[in-house]
This record gives structure tokens, sequence and C-alpha cells, in this order.
């Protein structure tokens, strides 16, 4: 039964300047959501200190907001069934704004992490239910500009948070980095609710399926905290971890079959047997996957060992922002006239390029050449999204949208986390066994380590001081070995996820989306 106005999101589509202006308000919309799930990452030990507690506790913020966010995501298509899309993403705007100020305000590590579990628990339906906002705004031909805009900010934001995050703590107080989202989050939620208030979507009275919902909680939430903390934890070398993997495995299964059971899920599993959506979720997830590890990595590595600040590791990687938002929109203008397969094995394989290139990374190399690789994949962060979207979203019904793009994000935001927990503990393990073989290639009695020793020494530093600094160098190239392992696996790994997109139906292009059969 429906209870909301006859005009939906599914009418027709807006014009002109204000749907100019309304999907740049979608647009930040995402921007601020997707920002804050990176910005706090280089400001913790800022954070920490100020507030008189040790970095690893710190983390703790960055783990709240992640895992809160993790589980809300596929909420989103009862919520937006039962509300409307449009007053779900408006509320949630408007708690995300207000869960932003509370963190800014935050007196204590405690009460800043529980702000952040408020902030990731209300952000849920802010990033699917922009994606569905603006396939509704654009007409049917014009999917690929809207698909295009919405990628734009996905991709960007991950980009800016350490930059911004970076900047913010280094020149100002760290509260700022969430302060920043209030005026964004009321312009955002003011002109969304103004101009498409009255294309909300019909809504039905469905019961919440509470059950499920916890069951979610469990095993979302368990594998969150599984993934941040196996590392520092030692993984199962540790009673917890093995405690929480246990749970979510459990946790998993069950809340598997209780949802197969179910009239009304709380998330629709029934959306895997269009097979457009399985392949092309399959793929986005691996493929995001591998793009986040890499994220993840260079700047940490860059920052680590490399003698970059904050703010000049982030800077590395902006350049790459800039030709994503330059080219996005010729590829949304575009890619309904031609298979949108063939753009997604584009992606993969420009992607690949530009992992082989950074496997070909020197310590001692310029500014420029550790840029190069990073403005190839620009070129793939353009076509990346908006290709994939496209696989995932065809042929699912228009009322099916929100909970689709939910439960690809959610199924995206776990891939990330799983390539964040893998990609820094591989880097770890392979720098590890690198270090171990230099060493054991050199000795004491190996000429050129005493030359060396002996050139430290001429220039006024101990013995004890030079070989502190023959080992700084050792760990320095067994960390660039690493990284390079790690660049040449996911070129490989990225050329295959690629073929995977070839087992996909050609999307329908600018057809309006229709039930698939299979």
């Amino acid at each position: 039964m429906s209870n909301a106005p006859a005009t939906s999101t599914t009418g027709t589509p807006g014009v002109g300047l204000p749907m100019g202006i309304v999907a740049t308000a979608l647009a930040l919309g995402t921007f601020m959501q997707v920002l804050d799930t990176t910005i706090a990452n280089v400001s913790i030990p800022t954070i920490a200190g100020n507030l008189g507690v040790s970095p690893d506790q710190g983390t703790w913020v960055i783990t709240s907001f992640a895992v809160a966010n993790g589980i809300s995501v596929p909420l989103t298509g009862w919520l937006m069934q039962r509300f409307g899309v449009v007053r779900t993403f408006v509320v949630s705007v408007l708690l995300f704004t207000i869960a932003s100020f509370l963190c800014g305000v935050a007196w204590s590590l405690s009460s800043l992490i529980a702000f952040r579990v408020l902030q990731g628990a209300v952000s849920g339906p802010m990033i699917p239910g922009s994606q569905a906002l603006l396939l509704a705004l654009f007409p049917p031909e014009k999917k690929g500009t809207a698909l295009a805009v919405w990628s734009m900010t996905t991709l960007v934001a991950p980009i800016c948070g350490p930059i911004l995050g970076g900047f913010i703590s280094d020149n100002y107080a760290w509260p700022w980095i969430f302060l920043i989202n209030v005026p964004v989050g009321l312009f955002c939620a003011f002109v969304c609710w103004k101009g498409m208030k009255h294309r909300e979507t019909p809504t039905r009275k469905l019961p919440i399926d509470g059950i499920g919902l916890a069951l979610l909680v469990v095993w979302v939430g368990s594998l969150q905290i599984m993934l941040d903390k196996g590392k520092d934890a030692d993984w199962f070398n540790s009673n917890f971890i093995i405690v929480m993997g246990l749970v979510a495995l459990v946790g998993f299964i069950i809340f598997l079959i209780w949802e197969f059971s179910q009239k009304h899920p709380i998330i629709d599993l029934s959306l895997f047997k269009n097979r457009n959506f399985s392949i092309g979720t399959t793929a986005l997830c691996l493929g995001y996957g591998v793009f986040f590890g890499a994220v993840v990595l260079q700047p940490l590595w860059m920052q680590t060992w490399l003698g970059y600040n904050a703010t000049w590791a982030g800077l590395i990687a902006a350049p790459s922002g800039v030709v994503a938002v330059l080219i996005s929109p010729f590829v949304g203008k575009y890619i309904s006239k031609f298979d949108t397969r063939l753009f997604a094995l584009f992606a993969f394989f420009v992607f690949g390029v530009s992992y082989f290139m950074r496997s070909g990374y020197t310590a001692d190399a310029s500014y420029s050449a550790y840029i190069m690789p990073l403005l190839v994949q620009g070129v793939a962060m353009s076509i990346f999204f908006i290709a994939l979207l496209s696989i995932v979203l065809d042929g699912v019904p228009p009322h099916q949208i929100p909970a689709a793009s939910g439960l690809s994000n959610f199924l995206r935001i776990v891939a990330g986390s799983f390539a964040t927990s893998i990609t820094t503990t591989f880097w770890d393990d392979r720098a590890a066994l690198h270090q171990t073989r230099l060493a054991e290639s050199s000795s004491i009695y190996d000429p050129s380590l005493t030359e060396s020793i002996n050139h430290l020494t001429a220039n006024g530093l101990t013995q004890t001081q030079s070989l502190a600094a023959l080992t700084r160098e050792l760990g320095n190239q067994a960390h660039l070995m690493s990284v390079l392992d790690f660049f040449w696996i996911a070129g490989w790994l990225s050329c295959g996820i690629a073929g995977l997109v070839l087992f996909a139906r050609r999307p329908q292009g600018g057809k309006a989306p229709v039930a698939a059969a299979d």
C-alpha cells in the first residue's frame, strides 16, 4: 500500500539549472560521507595526543565509524521502501551533520567514539540514496551522466580525505575535520528537500525484520572488528580475534538461513538472481578492494620510510583525482552508446598498467616519477565506477534500485575493509621476509658492508650509529621490495578480474531498466 504522493522518483526527470544544483547537492552528500571514511586516518596521532590516549586507542575513532556504517548500509532498502527515498536521504544527511558537530565538540575519547558510532550509523543511506536520486533526476538516456557525477565524488573523496585531514591537523585544530561537514550538510539537505520533495517515492508499511537486523549487527560488527584489529593483535594468535572470527562466521551462516526464509528480509538476497547484479557486484568488490589496498599502502609507505608528511603523501595521489574528474563527464556521455562491458574491461586493464608501473618504483625516485602511474590510474578511475554500476543496476526494477545500491555498496565497504587488512599484513610479512634474506646475504666480513661502516664512521658516526643507519636502510629496502611485490600482484589481479566482466550480459544502455529474467 502506498502512502506517498503519486509522483515518484521514477517520474519526469528534472531539467536545466535546478537539476544541476540538486545534482551538485547530491554529489556533495556522497562526497561528505565518503570523505569521512578516510579524513581521520592521518589525524589519529594528533587526536590521541590531544585527548591523552595512545595512538592504538585512537584507532577506534576509525573502527567505530566503519563498524556502524557497515551495519547500517544494508538497511537502506527497507528504510527507503518504508519512508521514501527522498525523506530517508535528507534525514540521513541532517543526522550525519548533527553527529559531525558532536564529534567536533567531543570532550574525551569515549565521547568521540560514541559520536563516531552515531555518525556511521546514520550515514548508511547517504551513498545509495544519492545514487538512486541521481538516477531518477536524469532522463534514462542520461543515466551514464548520473553515474559519472556519482562516481567522481566516490573516487575523489577517499583521495581528498588524507590530504584535507593532514592539512587541517597540521595547521588548525583537529575538531575541524568534523566541523567542516556542518555547512555542507545543511546546504545539501536544504537543496535536496527543496528540489525533490515533490518527487518522493511510494512507501509501504513493511514489517521490520528484527531478528535479521540483530544477526546483521552481530556478524558484521564482529567481522569489522576482526579486520580492523587483527593486524595489531597478531591475527589468529589472539584469542580475541579467534572469537570474533567464529562469531562472524556462525552469525553469517545463521543470518543467511534466516533471510532466505523471510517474506520481508532486512537484505533482499533475491537480487543475486539477476546475473548482471551478481557478476557486476563481484567485479566491483574485487576491483575496489585492490584499488583501496593501493590507496592505503602507498601513502603509508611514503610516510613511514620515505620521509613524506601526511599532506605531501596525499598530494601524490591528487592528480589522479583531477584526471578522473575531467574525464568522467565524457565517459558518462558516451558510455550508453557502446557495450558497457568494454568500458569495464578497459578500466581494469588501465588499472593493471598503473599497478605494473608502480612495481618499478625506487626509493630515491623523483616526485614526478611517483605521480605518473597515478595519472594513468586516474583514467581508470573515471571509467571504473560508471561501467561497473551500469552492469550492477542493469535489469534491476526501479523500486529495487535503492536496495540494490545499498547491498552493492555494503559489499564494497566490506571488500575495502578486507583489502586494508590484507594489504597491510602482506606488506609487513613480505618486508620481514625480504629483510631476513637481505641480512642473510651480508655479514660483518662482507667488504661492501665494512666499507659502508668505515665511510659512515669517517663522517662522524660511531660504529653503533653506523650499524643503526645501515639497519634502517636495510628496512627501507625490504619495505620497498614488499611494496613492489604488492603492485606486481595487483596488476595481475586487475587483469584477471577483467575476464569476469565478460560473463555478464550486455547492459541495455540508455533504455529504462526492466526486471531481468535470470
